[in-house]
């Protein structure tokens, strides 16, 4: 299955029978079978769609993306077909209410993070002994951190200031094994300051939209989390599942430049935003593809069991006789 990038200017989108039609300044580039098409990726203003075109995208269950023009931020977004096993979605509502579900399910996504963290900073240290005492200091913290994740709190609050003190010691730590030409200090977003964040930042919004995906796939209500507790406009459940995969990106992303695949000239300054140009996006989406199978697979996997293990639960409240069809009297 494929994932289709728009980034071009003057790009148009037609049906064509079961099939895409991509156009360029008005002439025929190419098709793309919708059997063929998992998710679509369009960023900014310039791709326009023939009428037609998003209903037949939703129709096969393909995903759709639309990110801003100078931004990695999501816009919109467009899933498939909903999923009608309503036992899923009701079980999933209700677990927000058991405090130690919810607890417990934090300190396992925390807990998975961290360690996370902490294998690629050993694995920073191995290949750059020259950044050690940073990297050594990152790690002492996030071992002290870990420690404390196992005392039973049901507090989600504390939890939270755990990990937002391990990503501080962590990024640090992280900054010290990139090229300084990136200027890469620690995290910051809203806008990402250096291209080593822009990336970051990029790379995590596609990381959540594959969450989305993943969980809507599985009849999985996306806004229901459990740690990134439900709020208005927010996939809380997607924030939820990428908290153990951002170090991986994070490790994907210094590749990135450790291999010199990015470079200064692939990023643009508008202030204080840092941007990746258009060039720069060819190379990240290009490279994107590859990487993201194995996570995806894991999103995939980790839904259906969430699926499986509340649907029992949610089927005690179904009308046992509710086999009419959707709105017939």
């Amino acid at each position: 299955m494929a994932t289709l990038f728009l980034d071009r200017a003057q790009l148009e989108l037609r049906t064509d029978g079961n099939a895409l039609a991509v156009y360029e300044g008005g002439r025929r580039r190419g098709t793309v079978p919708l059997s063929l098409l998992e998710r679509v990726v369009v960023q900014g203003r310039q791709t326009r769609f023939e009428s037609g075109v998003l209903l037949k995208l939703a129709e096969s269950g393909t995903a759709t993306v639309f990110m801003g023009a100078r931004s990695s931020r999501q816009v919109a977004l467009m899933l498939g077909p909903r999923h009608n096993d309503a036992a899923v979605r009701i079980a999933q509502t209700l677990r927000i209410r058991d405090a130690d579900y919810c607890a417990r399910w934090a300190r396992d996504l925390v807990a998975a993070k961290l360690r996370r963290q902490y294998r690629l900073l050993i694995q920073c240290e191995r290949q750059r002994p020259d950044a050690r005492k940073a990297l050594f200091d990152a790690r002492e913290t996030l071992a002290r951190i870990r420690a404390q994740l196992t005392d039973g709190s049901r507090d989600i609050g504390r939890l939270r200031g755990l990990e937002g003190a391990a990503a501080r010691a962590y990024f640090a730590g992280l900054g010290a094994v990139f090229p300084p030409a990136v200027g890469f200090r620690g995290r910051n977003r809203r806008p990402p300051r250096d291209p080593a964040n822009a990336c970051l930042s990029l790379g995590y919004t596609l990381l959540h939209f594959d969450a989305v995906r993943a969980a809507h796939a599985a009849g999985l209500d996306p806004l229901i989390g459990f740690y990134h507790r439900p709020s208005f406009g927010r996939e809380s459940l997607a924030s939820d599942l990428i908290e153990p995969l951002r170090p991986v990106v994070d490790a994907w992303v210094w590749d990135l430049f450790r291999a010199e695949v990015l470079r200064a000239h692939d990023f643009n300054w508008d202030h204080e935003a840092c941007l990746l140009n258009k060039a720069g996006r060819a190379r990240f989406y290009g490279r994107w593809e590859p990487f993201a199978r194995t996570h995806r697979r894991w999103l995939r996997l980790r839904c259906g069991q969430l699926a499986r293990d509340f649907r029992e639960q949610g089927e005690t409240f179904l009308d046992p006789d509710g086999d009419d069809e959707a709105g017939e009297t």
